[in-house]
């Protein structure tokens, strides 16, 4: 892992999440959450928990895009607070159909953001908490040229050989005023609530990328209007 030091297109390039299955070693992230314990404490605004049990998991790739027309909203609850996503169908609409079938069959409950970058992004949606997990499919949505990685944007990772909006079910949301990331990751959204639990939760990092406690997404909830 590079340091934050580096610049926002080198940290770019470790945006790394494979979409297929887990891999077969744990990563330094896994390690660190997994020696976290004590769920009946606090640190700050954030309730201490166990890591939940890592594990591979696997999805159904939609068939099927959602209807344009309705608002899609996606509310993660952590152990730091509750944050929600609305989602974009018109600008990646592939992506946020995977995202929003996975939610809904439970795939990112129980996991941990396993990849927090003070000032960059918060990593997470891989329930083998490595950072190569995956449902076993990905997508494509290509962004335009003028994709903007902003606070609060919410974009899916992938591995630096897939083209361009490749995607399986790593998501990151930006913690910085404006990241410089190339038009590589397809946008799925932004968060419209609950902002200030996002920059709680990108605090929790060190400069090797590790969370220094767990943040754990305990339930992802779809609703539509």
């Amino acid at each position: 892992m590079r340091r934050l030091a580096l610049l926002p297109l080198l940290l770019a390039l470790v945006l790394l999440a494979g979409c297929g299955g887990g891999g077969d070693n744990e990563s330094a992230a896994t390690t660190e959450a997994t020696t976290t314990a004590g769920s009946s404490s606090s640190s700050g605004d954030c309730e201490t928990v166990d890591a939940p049990q890592a594990e591979s998991r696997s999805g159904t790739k939609p068939t099927e895009k959602l209807d344009t027309s309705k608002t899609y909203e996606l509310e993660l609850e952590t152990n730091c607070g509750s944050f929600t996503i609305t989602l974009d169908p018109k600008q990646s609409p592939n992506a946020v159909a995977s995202l929003v079938a996975l939610a809904k069959d439970g795939y990112f409950d129980n996991t941990i953001f396993h990849r927090i970058v003070p000032g960059f992004v918060i990593q997470g949606g891989d329930p083998t908490a490595t950072g190569t997990g995956g449902p076993g499919y990905s997508t494509v949505d290509t962004p335009p040229q003028g994709a903007s990685y902003t606070h609060g944007v919410v974009a899916m990772a992938k591995a630096g050989s897939e083209p361009p909006g490749a995607a399986g079910s790593q998501f990151f949301v930006v913690t910085g005023a404006d990241v410089g990331l190339p038009p590589d990751y397809a946008i799925v959204g932004k968060v419209t609530d609950g902002l200030d639990v996002v920059d709680k939760i990108g605090a929790l990092g060190d400069a090797s990328e590790q969370p220094t406690q767990v943040v754990e997404i305990e339930k992802a909830t779809v609703s539509e209007s």
